[in-house]
């Protein structure tokens, strides 16, 4: 940050990963009244109330991804709240947003957020071997986990768990990166991917949405180069169907 404000004179970020970075690089932003625009990160050391005079969110934040997970396992998958766990970093700020998401929909859906289950792991590893003994140990079965941690610790524990508890469903914030995520869980093979879902906060560019629609037409009218290679790749796919 201070290279590239101080020797790149650089008066804006965009785009910053990470809600570790995002604690240090947006102290200094804020001193120098720099822009700090779409941070990617859903943690709430970027979502102050008043909000930050530079900072500019795009994205959901993890506790309205957590929040729409926790709705839809009980709303569409009908499993209690009780039944519904965290698994998440210990002592970092992300994972608490999370957390905290969840609890905020247990009690809109009128359940006691007092008694949640709260798997960790430790930062920078993927040792889940405490988070697995504390699901077995559960008197009442969980069936869901909603996870706020990194693709390879969250690969680690669906492995460790998908045998123990074969119905279970897992779901994890959009940081964790699904293609990744889905990736690492095919090399285990393709059961170790069922029942797994990634909360997204934007629609996927090779979609079908209305919006992805428009955004595809609007482009070449904005870019024109782009027309002309549109109209080729439009060219070539009729040639060759």
């Amino acid at each position: 940050m201070k290279q590239l404000y101080e020797k790149d004179q650089v008066f804006g970020m965009i785009g910053n990963v990470g809600t570790a970075t995002a604690a240090v690089a947006l102290p200094y932003a804020l001193d120098r009244r720099m822009l700090f625009f779409g941070a990617f990160t859903g943690a709430n050391v970027i979502r102050h109330d008043p909000p930050d005079r530079y900072v500019f969110n795009y994205r959901a934040s993890y506790a309205e991804e957590t929040d729409a997970a926790v709705r839809y396992f009980v709303k569409m998958r009908r499993i209690p709240p009780r039944q519904i766990a965290v698994f998440a970093q210990q002592d970092d700020s992300g994972g608490d947003a999370g957390f905290a998401g969840v609890a905020k929909s247990f009690r809109s859906l009128g359940a006691s957020d007092s008694g949640i289950l709260r798997l960790n792991y430790q930062r920078n590893t993927v040792d889940v071997d405490d988070a697995v003994n504390q699901l077995k140990a559960q008197k009442v079965p969980i069936k869901a986990v909603v996870m706020i941690s990194a693709y390879r610790p969250a690969a680690k524990f669906i492995e460790k768990t998908r045998d123990l508890f074969p119905g279970l469903l897992y779901s994890n914030i959009s940081f964790v990166g699904s293609t990744v995520l889905a990736d690492e869980l095919m090399l285990l093979g393709p059961r170790y991917a069922a029942g797994a879902i990634v909360t997204q906060v934007v629609p996927a560019v090779s979609g079908y949405s209305s919006i992805v629609l428009e955004y595809k037409n609007a482009w070449p009218n904005i870019f024109p180069a782009r027309r002309r290679i549109t109209c080729r790749w439009r060219a070539m796919l009729r040639q060759t169907s």
